[in-house]
């Protein structure tokens, strides 16, 4: 693991929580609740159905066995061995079929059975776990069809990030386990553009996720100071595949 794109110690923390991926009541709470919004913003741009996808940093399943449930073909790939194993036994009981993988997509897309043949990519909050999220951005381009679509999701780096998601979500509201993130490790949306355009992906969108305190709901919106997601289209699109 020393020489690959992997934190250990970040890989721990969600191994220790695996057996909770699936309880909305549990530590994964967050992410049941922003789930619809996430499949919905994916599946909007991308269309899911009948679409290859892969699925990256996928954990327990969660966003996996959404993009299944809606038509697509999906492949889960994440280094944490719990959180697969979770993922595969919730899919035997949901009916769901993903197919799960214990790797990293650097180690996928060296893989030219693998490489250029996923419609759609998914890497979402997952990049700001691991050493080099460039890296990470890079391989899932290559992943991608002529005309494939990237979906990232990250937290921006700034003061309000560190109140919010850090402070206010694993300190004050418990919302997250204490030490789920590094404030230092979070992307702001300059260096993530920089990331896509890098691996020559065109950026078609930028939409911020915010959380109500008092409504307790999440929504999409134009406010990107703490949680983002981005959309980006591999450059050899043609109209047709986009």
């Amino acid at each position: 693991m020393s020489n690959q794109n992997v934190d250990r110690n970040e890989v721990a923390k969600f191994e220790a929580l695996a057996s909770r991926w699936w309880d909305p009541t549990s530590e994964f709470r967050p992410l049941h609740e922003i789930n619809p919004l996430r499949l919905n913003y994916i599946d909007e741009r991308a269309s899911l159905a009948g679409k290859t996808v892969l699925d990256v940093g996928c954990g327990g399943g969660l966003l996996s066995e959404g993009m299944a449930q809606r038509g697509a073909h999906v492949t889960g790939i994440d280094m944490g061995e719990a959180p697969l194993n979770v993922a595969k036994l919730h899919g035997l009981e949901s009916g769901v079929k993903v197919d799960y993988r214990q790797t990293t997509v650097e180690e996928l897309a060296a893989d030219p059975e693998q490489a250029g043949r996923y419609d759609v990519v998914t890497c979402l909050e997952m990049l700001e776990h691991v050493p080099d999220p460039a890296s990470v951005v890079n391989a899932c381009a290559r992943m991608l069809k002529p005309g494939g679509h990237l979906f990232v999701s990250t937290i921006n780096r700034n003061p309000k990030s560190f109140l919010f998601a850090i402070v206010g979500a694993e300190y004050v509201l418990g919302m997250l386990p204490k030490g789920t993130h590094e404030w230092r490790k979070f992307i702001r949306p300059s260096e993530m553009s920089n990331y896509l355009r890098q691996a020559r992906l065109d950026i078609r969108d930028l939409t911020g996720m915010t959380y109500n305190p008092i409504t307790k709901a999440y929504r999409l919106g134009r406010d990107v100071d703490v949680n983002y997601l981005m959309h980006a289209v591999d450059s050899r699109k043609d109209e047709s595949a986009s």
